[in-house]
């Protein structure tokens, strides 16, 4: 399994903090141009899994039909409705819920949870971000 950031700008500079990710940036995280949006949409083209908050990043795989998990907070954007895990603007996408306000550590076990199975459910894959 391969991890590759497609986080730009802010927050950007976090990321190689943790050389035990093993984390790719194929992007100079400050392009923020247009042509930046367009490379991150052609890489993603080709990701088994985009994971993301709710983000341009979240909303571009979603319209591309990229597979893409979400987290969100307990009181989430209007568009991602309540009380379900998927939603109707993006059918490949799946979102993770907090139950209690700012318990990302829950949100962030089921994701990690369900990547763990994602991965044994496919031995011969080698790459998913």
């Amino acid at each position: 399994m391969q991890l590759i950031s497609l986080q730009r700008g802010h927050g950007s500079d976090q990321l190689p903090a943790n050389p035990q990710l093993n984390l790719l940036q194929p992007f100079d995280p400050n392009d923020t141009t247009a042509e930046a949006l367009l490379d991150t949409a052609a890489l993603m083209k080709n990701l088994d899994l985009v994971i993301s908050v709710d983000s341009a990043i979240a909303h571009l795989a979603g319209a591309l039909a990229v597979p893409v998990w979400v987290a969100t907070p307990l009181a989430p954007d209007w568009r991602w409705l309540l009380d379900r895990n998927d939603t109707p603007w993006y059918p490949t996408m799946k979102l993770f819920r907090q139950k209690t306000p700012n318990d990302w550590q829950h949100v962030i076990a089921q994701i990690a949870s369900a990547l763990r199975t994602l991965a044994s459910a496919s031995p011969n894959q080698t790459e998913a971000a």
